[in-house]
């Protein structure tokens, strides 16, 4: 290699690796990630004390990384680069038969939060045992990474999620655990979980309610029972976003009754009242999960002529959004709770709430990682 050679390369690195800092340096900041559906970071406050702490370096170093020019372009271009060298997981993410993108969860289950979360829950159900007696019930619902093993490569050696739902379980008093595992197994050769969500399908919340509903004493409905309606078959959610390649896109489906319905929903104290669970402008954003309820927000409530006399508070994570329109029918109001938005006391809002029923409904994964479970019993 000559002298000009060796220039030209040296030449082409510089502006490769200084050109991609100054362009990043000069853009301005992304402050949302449609694909990612989270905010990015901001430009950390550079302070003498924030600098010899190590926390300005930190956060620096995440602020290149949500902002570094063209992100999406070159996190798809790695994972690529991945595939094509036949790896089959990136970024804790199995790329797992039949177009299925299932995330592993290394770790979820034996952190410090995950303990604590379970000696929570139990301190809270026993709490409230007394007042709700047999209308009290808590389902944590397996990911895909546990329920559809049959699909992840070969070697695959996922934690198993049934040891931390054991103890979930055993945490709790007698008759407040309903299991959605097995149920779940009976249906895992059918589209239970999205290929590119960490979401369960409607259809997998159908199948559960079902068998709750039996217990509960409810009639049991079939799918027969419901105007079944694909909303969208062109879904990527954020297991697919995380990796940033084309994957097989999903479908949405929504389940209404076919006997017409009259509810109100009221997303917040004082907010505006509209009359369906289902908005349907989110179909037309990245985030079309959010036809249930519009997404997360911190209480919902619900109300029905079901003339029933119950009352329900669901304590949820978004696995609840799909399953909660099936309940319409049995009770004469539904309170949704997300204490991970919520800013006040829960004991309040079940003092003042005069609920008959309770229902504490999340993911696995969800559960073990959310850090606003200590607030159940504040």
């Amino acid at each position: 290699m000559n002298k000009r050679q060796s220039w030209n390369i040296i030449t082409l690195f510089c502006i490769l690796i200084f050109g991609f800092t100054i362009a990043t340096m000069i853009k301005p900041d992304t402050e949302y990630s449609e694909s990612e559906n989270r905010t990015l970071a901001k430009m950390p406050e550079l302070t003498a004390e924030s600098v010899l702490s190590g926390e300005f370096e930190a956060d620096y170093e995440t602020y290149l990384t949500d902002q570094f020019v063209a992100r999406d372009a070159w996190i798809g271009l790695k994972t690529d680069v991945e595939r094509a060298m036949f790896k089959r997981e990136s970024k804790d993410i199995y790329f797992a038969d039949d177009g299925y993108l299932i995330e592993k969860h290394t770790g979820a289950f034996t952190t410090d939060t995950a303990a604590l979360n379970v000696r929570v829950l139990g301190e809270f159900a026993r709490m409230y045992q007394e007042q709700f007696q047999d209308h009290m019930t808590v389902m944590v619902v397996p990911n895909a990474v546990d329920i559809l093993k049959d699909k992840l490569p070969p070697f695959a050696s996922p934690y198993d999620e049934e040891a931390y739902l054991t103890q979930i379980e055993q945490a709790l008093p007698e008759g407040v655990w309903f299991d959605t595992s097995d149920i779940l197994r009976a249906h895992s050769d059918e589209e239970i979980y999205y290929r590119t969500d960490h979401h369960w399908e409607t259809l997998a919340a159908f199948y559960v309610y079902q068998q709750w509903a039996k217990q509960q004493g409810f009639a049991v409905p079939q799918a027969s029972d419901y105007e079944i309606e694909t909303v969208t078959e062109a879904f990527e959610g954020t297991v697919q976003s995380k990796l940033g390649i084309d994957a097989q896109k999903d479908s949405i489906e929504i389940y209404k009754q076919k006997e017409d319905i009259f509810y109100t929903v009221q997303k917040g104290d004082g907010g505006e009242i509209g009359y369906s669970v289902y908005d349907r402008t989110a179909l037309e954003t990245k985030s079309k999960y959010d036809i249930f309820f519009g997404g997360n927000h911190a209480l919902v409530r619900i109300g029905t002529r079901a003339g029933k006399g119950r009352r329900l508070l669901v304590i949820k994570d978004s696995y609840a959004h799909c399953f909660v329109p099936f309940l319409l029918e049995e009770f004469d109001a539904i309170d949704m709770l997300d204490i991970r938005y919520y800013n006040q006391k829960v004991s309040e809002l079940i003092a003042q709430g005069d609920y008959t029923d309770l229902l504490f409904l999340y993911n696995a994964s969800g559960f073990a990682e959310d850090t606003s479970i200590s607030r159940l019993t504040y």
